[in-house]
This record gives structure tokens, sequence and C-alpha cells, in this order.
């Protein structure tokens, strides 16, 4: 993903957690609010550091060669 898109994707996802945990209308019981914060802190991080998915360019050559198994 580039990170012009991570950088959107992690402040939505930053300003959504904060209007749940502090907004006074929220569903989300006050109680709540560090853990909503700390997960929605957790799953930005996580995105920054932990690469996507996906098939190395080696990998990719291997796996269209390969016999269907029957």
């Amino acid at each position: 993903m580039p990170n012009d898109v991570k950088a959107v994707v992690s402040v939505i996802v930053l300003i959504v957690a904060a209007i749940l945990a502090y907004w006074h209308g929220s569903p989300i019981r006050p109680g709540f609010s560090t853990y909503i914060m700390a997960t929605a802190v957790f799953m930005v991080v996580a995105m920054w550091i932990f690469p996507e998915a996906g098939v190395k360019k080696g990998d990719a050559k291997k796996g269209a060669s390969r016999e269907p198994n029957g």
C-alpha cells in the first residue's frame, strides 16, 4: 500500500476512534475510551510496521509453472 494511502487511512482511523471514545453521544461506554484509543493506535502502528502479504517476484514465476494437483 502506498505511503500516502496509509497516512490517510491512519488519520481516518484515529479520528473515528477519538470521536467514538470521547464524544458524549457515542454508543461506547465512557469506561472503554482508553481501550478504544489503544486499539486504534495499535492498528495504525501495525499497519505501518508489518508489510502487506503478497507473492515475491521469484515465487510468482515458480507458481505459474506448476501443474495443478489432481
